[in-house]
This record gives structure tokens, sequence and C-alpha cells, in this order.
């Protein structure tokens, strides 16, 4: 992994985006806050400045020091060109009409290599509320649009660059050609990053660090634990131990079904039944941080008494993929609480376990590549995300069993029915929530008051924003039929159709 690319957040919601559009050059990356550059830059041979909510112009807005980068090329993205022309001596005003949307290059210095390709006219995405009204000395003009003079611009002497528009978003069509005019022409990347190579590297690391040594993990059924595992699998068998934990808020048949594929990888796993240990402690509770933190305390109590009937255990394995990590050292630091995340952050400090993730460099598209070279099985690897507390988040209210059950069943009818009519592919998550409302209905002769569900299916690339998946009138008719007419207690049902933002993808 010796060709990297280092990419410095300045808090711009498109700053992963960067990297996943580096990633699929085949070349690796890192993104770091602006404000914690790694020491010793020879590790690099290129950095990319990010974008930014801010104004170049505000007191206390994000900076750098340009000197330390040397003679690295640098591509400043928008802020980050913004930035450059800024602390070079140019001059950056309020735009006299914000400038965002779709854009075209009306002129294009076609020579120049971080152009190469691109032609007049080219759409791109313009994102920002300053302009750069001036260039400063010793830097040139490389494109403008009709209302962006400064496009584009390069130093005349060095490898230092700047665009006003965003090459990471679909929206600008020769985006991924510029990124890879930088990355591979500039920066002269090898691009060899690829799934084999993590896979062969990353068991290389794990023997080297773990030894003869015992490593304990939770395993959940979704793609990141069962890859994570398979990766530690292979370098010290049967030292990992697995356990599955049953909270009660599984889907169908999910805790049998999932054991049953795991024991097939040959994982050294034990599956344990805790339900009414989870029951037990959701009773009465109805706000959703509530349950959610009596779910994970619950796991934890479980998984830590599991885990003491092993001796010798010194590791604790985690699926923790690149999001979390860069979440937990963002610009602005953790996000503000909107829900619990689903993973359990309380172990390793209550079980004094060193933590080994050996997913945490990668994105969740990389995880599937992963474990394809590892030959996992595709329907584990297609799985659609599931939150950590499971059911326990799409029953508004209190939970019980009988509600469990209840979701169960309408959950599967709509998932199955989501595979049988091969729309299970086309969406990125789909379940059902119990509603805490009862409605009046007619079964026959007979006048009704059951409970309402509701069905949610979202299409997203990485979860991070989502829209509702345009299923046709005619599943939706067919699966709310079946629902209605084989579930007993429920007499409604109804479809999402809000977007992420403003909603979330799971409703507590």
């Amino acid at each position: 992994m010796a060709e990297h690319i280092l990419i410095l957040d300045f808090g711009s919601q498109y700053t992963q985006l960067i990297a996943r559009r580096v990633r699929e050059l085949s070349v690796y990356c890192e993104i770091h806050p602006f404000n914690k550059i790694p020491a010793n830059l020879d590790n690099y041979k290129g950095i990319i400045l990010s974008g930014s909510p801010c104004s170049v112009r505000d007191q206390g807005s994000p900076d750098v020091d340009l000197s330390v980068f040397k003679s690295l090329p640098v591509l400043g993205v928008c802020y980050g060109a913004q930035l450059i022309a800024h602390k070079s001596g140019g001059e950056v005003l309020p735009s006299q009409i914000r400038e965002y949307g779709r854009a075209k290059l009306s002129s294009i210095d076609a020579q120049n290599d971080l152009l190469k390709g691109i032609n007049i006219d080219s759409q791109v995405w313009m994102s920002h509320g300053d302009t750069i009204s001036s260039l400063p000395f010793g830097f040139k003009l490389l494109a403008s649009t009709s209302s962006v003079k400064v496009a584009a611009f390069k130093h005349v002497e060095t490898n230092l660059y700047g665009i006003q528009f965003h090459p990471e978003v679909t929206h600008t069509t020769d985006g991924k050609k510029l990124l890879e005019n930088f990355v591979v022409g500039i920066c002269k990347c090898l691009q060899n990053w690829t799934a084999g190579l993590f896979v062969e590297t990353t068991i290389h690391e794990l023997k080297q660090k773990l030894g003869n040594d015992k490593v304990v993990m939770a395993l959940s059924g979704g793609v990141d634990s069962t890859v994570a595992a398979n990766l530690i699998h292979k370098a010290i068998g049967t030292n990992l131990y697995c356990i599955f934990v049953d909270n009660g808020l599984l889907r169908k048949n999910e805790f049998e079904q999932v054991l049953a594929s795991y024991k097939g990888m040959g994982l050294n796993i034990k599956g344990v039944d805790a339900k009414d240990k989870f029951y037990d402690a959701l009773k009465g509770l109805t706000d959703p941080e509530a349950k959610r933190k009596a779910i994970g305390r619950s796991f934890i109590e479980v998984f830590d008494e599991e885990s003491h009937k092993i001796q010798d255990v010194k590791w604790l394995g985690q699926g923790t993929i690149y999001p979390d990590i860069i979440e937990s050292v963002s610009v602005k630091g953790p996000s503000v609480t909107i829900k619990s995340h689903h993973n359990v952050g309380g172990l390793p400090e209550k079980m004094k376990l060193k933590v080994i993730e050996p997913l945490q460099t990668l994105f969740k598209d990389e995880v599937r590549l992963v474990g394809k070279t590892l030959g996992i099985d595709p329907t584990i690897l297609a799985r659609h995300p599931f939150p950590g507390p499971g059911l326990g988040i799409r029953i508004l209210g209190d939970i019980t069993a009988d509600k469990v059950r209840l979701l169960q069943e309408v959950d599967h009818v709509f998932i199955d029915s989501l595979k049988k009519q091969n729309l299970y592919d086309k969406v990125w998550q789909a379940g059902a929530i119990l509603l805490p409302v009862q409605s009046v209905g007619v079964m026959g002769d007979e006048r009704t008051y059951e409970k309402v569900v509701a069905l949610r299916a979202v299409v997203s690339v990485d979860g991070m924003t989502a829209d509702w998946s345009h299923l046709p009138y005619e599943f939706l008719s067919d699966v709310s039929s079946t629902i209605i007419n084989t579930v007993k207690g429920v007499n409604r049902v109804v479809y999402d159709i809000s977007s992420k933002p403003p909603a979330t993808i799971e409703w507590e």
C-alpha cells in the first residue's frame, strides 16, 4: 500500500465521496482532518484539499500551511481552491449570485495535464457561495464557465492546482477523468490497490500482529462482521472464537439460518439464546434512545459472560469500517447524537481487551469486494444492512414477544416477496415497521380494529443519504394483500415515501 493520496477534510459533505472516487482508480487514499496532518508526508504522493461549508474570509475558518506539503502535488477542490488562492495573494469575494448546480466549461486549457481528455461544454457541478475574483501572481487560468471565470487554475512553476467545481459527484461528467489525471498522471500513483492485494496484505499483517493469541468476536450475520471474521480466521484459524447472540429481535428464522451459514464457513462459532434477557431489559420502555441503550447494555453483559468462558483471550475483533473511523475523528468531532450507533462501543473498555479491526480502512462497497475475493456466499454479501437493535427499533413503542413475532411475519412476507420478484438487489435496505396505532377495517362481514404496519424500502450508495424506492404498484398491492390475509392482527399496510434527509432510514 505504498501509493498513498492524502485527503484533508475541511468539513465538506462530499469528502468521503472524493475518497471513494480515488479508490475506484485502484489507488489507496486516506482522509485526515485539516488540523491533524500526518507528521510524515513522505508516505504520500499527492494531497487533495476538500470543500467546506465555511468561507475563507471568515475569522477562524479552516486553514493549513501550504508550505508543509513541500514539492508534493496539491489539488484544491472548491473551498480548497479558494484557500490556495486566498493564501497566495488572490482575491476571494462573495458570489453575486450563489453558484449551485450544473454548469458547463466554456474554455479549457486542454494541453494542461489536469484537464487532458476533457472537452469544452463538459458538465461540472458547482456548490459555492464565494468566487475567486482574481488569481494570485504566479498562477494561470485553466478553465472557466459562463458565470465562473476561475473554474480551474494552476501555479506556473509547481504542481499546485485548484478547481472551483466538484469532480467527485456524478453530475460532473468528466470528474473521474480529472481525478485520474491528477492521481495517476500528475502524482504518478500506481493503480495497484485491489481487493486481492488487500486480502493478501491484511492476512499477513494479522498473522504478524496476533501470532498465537486468541481473539473473540461478536457476529451479527451482516456483511462487515462476516468479512472481518473470515480475514481473522484465515490468519489464526480456530484461535478466533465467534459468538452469535439471539437478542429476540432478529428476523424470522434468522438465528438458525445465520448460525448454519457460519458453521458452513468453518468458523469456530457459538450461538447464544438470550431472548428473555433482552425482553426483560426492554419491558415498559418506549423511548427509542432508552431502547437502544437497553439493547446495547444487555448485549455487552451477554457477550462479556460468554467471553469469560474462553481462557486467555487477548483481542476483541470488530467489523468497524472506514466511515465509522472518519466520523470519530471528523473536523467537527463526533456528530451530535441523532441516535446511538448500532455498533456496541463499550466492549473494549469493559473487557480490557486489545481491539483488532481488519476492515477499518474500507468503505462498504470495498468490504463486499473483499468478501467476494474471500469466496463468501454472495447471498451474505448482498444482504441488506440490518440495524444492531434489530426489530427493537422497528416496533414503535414498547416491546413484547408477541409484537416481535407479528413483525417477523410481516417482514418475512415483504423480504421474501422482494426476492421472488427480483427486486431485493435493487433496494439498499428494506423492512417493516409496527406502528403504535390501530385502525378500523372490515374482514368478511365483521368490523376489525387491528394493527397498522409501514413498509420501508430505500435506494442508496452508502446509507448516508437515501431515496425511497419506487417499487411497482402491483408489487405493493400484492404484498399488502398477502400481509393482511396471512398475518393475524394486521388490517392496514402503508408505504413510507420519505427520503433521507430529512427522514432517517429507520423510524427510530
